[in-house]
């Protein structure tokens, strides 16, 4: 059966405490303040897999989903009859 010492289980929390902390602080030394790239403004035009672009995506997706119903209300006649595709 083993026993352990809780004197040295102290110790030994407390040795690993103060060198994390250590060591936090000087990899945390060379480290500059930066600012993000990104920009945070929600109407920005950005590319790629961003919030932004995900914003416009939408919102010209509903540009052309109520362009579709006004030529469809004011022909009379689907999309694709408009066009002459059917």
């Amino acid at each position: 059966m083993l026993h352990f010492d809780k004197n040295l289980l102290h110790y030994f929390t407390a040795v690993t405490t103060v060198t994390t902390q250590k060591l936090g602080v000087l990899f945390m030394a060379g480290a500059k303040n930066t600012t993000p790239t990104v920009s945070e403004d929600p109407n920005a035009l950005r590319w790629g897999f961003t919030p932004q672009s995900e914003n416009w995506n939408g919102r010209f997706a509903m540009i052309g989903f109520v362009s579709v119903i006004l030529v469809e209300i004011f022909s009379g006649q689907g999309v694709l009859h408009f066009w002459g595709i059917l």
